[in-house]
């Protein structure tokens, strides 16, 4: 089979690709015959440092999917022949990243792929929806699952509405009944928010941000899903409800900001940092449930507010390049084009 590999932490060319022997499933575990496997920043970032290469050789990307073509012992709720998507795959083995033909898991990792759900959604899950449901879901007083009607009456800001978490922060908060709110810094990056389901959007860059949220909501926002808090801080404390929470779910290297203690002091607002490699396990597999649930009202695609960016995987070099330089949208590499 083939696989992307690199033996060393550095820029996208130390990835190359491989020929390897496929290995069968243990207890426990399924073998996915990948179709497509989706490229998130925490993967070039990752290869570039942030986690070591172990016993000399590491497989990237974390989300994908595709096709279960074998089933270990003791495992009940899989058959040959599902179709699944998949997350985290190389958070505890370096080597189960799904750049790759095939892939073994354990069952934790793997989650039914509804017929009718294409492949290009379940690879875009994963890192991003599961990062959103947690944001969406630590705000006090509201649930920390979601369902249809869960958040209605809430109003969320997703800040930088055109990214991968936050047009699943979008979809999963409009599914769940929320009044969405997106800022974003052009009228194309509003054009997708609004796609994506947002029913309002503001452009952080002009004058007037907040007042213009606080227009469409009056006593402030319940829960801001924040990609960029060092920049966002002071709209934030400007727009935030009483109570309310920051997600804060994304950094760059070296970014640090200022807490004016009093003003959210006195708002008693919450800051919940977001790591998908350290939620808790209860509230993973809730995200999973919930994320499954939702799969209908979470389309991919231009037309549904997130462009696809298609490589092969012969260029995953090229795919981890286009996300580290910002593209708009979802990175998606093919395994099994036409699958």
């Amino acid at each position: 089979m083939r696989s992307i590999v690199y033996e060393e932490n550095g820029p996208a060319s130390v990835l190359r690709l491989i020929e390897r022997e496929p290995a069968d499933p243990g207890s426990g575990e399924v073998r996915v015959r990948v179709v497509v496997s989706g490229v998130n920043p925490t993967d070039w970032k990752s290869r570039e440092g942030s986690v070591r290469t172990v016993n000399g050789m590491s497989v990237p990307d974390q989300d994908g999917a595709g096709v279960i073509d074998a089933i270990g012992p003791d495992v009940t709720d899989f058959a040959v022949g599902d179709r699944v998507w998949v997350s985290m795959a190389a958070a505890t083995d370096p080597m189960a990243g799904t750049a790759q033909d095939v892939i073994v898991l354990p069952v934790q990792r793997v989650h039914q792929l509804p017929d009718g759900v294409s492949f290009d959604v379940g690879a875009s899950l994963g890192v991003p929806a599961i990062t959103a449901h947690r944001a969406l879901t630590m705000t006090e007083g509201w649930p920390d699952r979601l369902a249809p009607g869960s958040l209605a009456g809430a109003t969320v800001l997703v800040a930088g509405g055109a990214g991968a978490v936050s047009h699943a922060a979008i979809q999963l908060a409009r599914w769940a009944g929320a009044t969405v709110i997106a800022t974003v810094s052009s009228e194309e990056k509003g054009r997708l928010a609004t796609a994506a389901g947002a029913q309002h959007i503001v452009n952080y860059r002009e004058d007037g941000a907040a007042e213009r949220i606080r227009e469409i909501a009056p006593d402030g926002v319940d829960t801001i899903v924040d990609v960029a808090v060092t920049q966002n801080a002071e709209l934030d404390a400007a727009v935030l409800k009483p109570a309310g929470t920051i997600a804060i779910y994304a950094t760059n290297p070296g970014d640090r900001f200022v807490v004016d203690i009093r003003v959210f002091m006195t708002l008693n607002a919450r800051m919940q940092f977001v790591l998908l490699y350290t939620i808790p396990t209860d509230a993973l597999d809730a995200a999973v449930a919930d994320i499954t649930a939702a799969l209908p009202a979470m389309p991919v695609g231009e037309e549904a507010g997130l462009p696809l960016h298609r490589f092969p995987l012969e260029e995953t070099s090229k795919a981890h390049d286009a996300v580290e330089a910002g593209a708009v949208g979802k990175v998606l590499i093919d395994l099994a084009p036409g699958a």
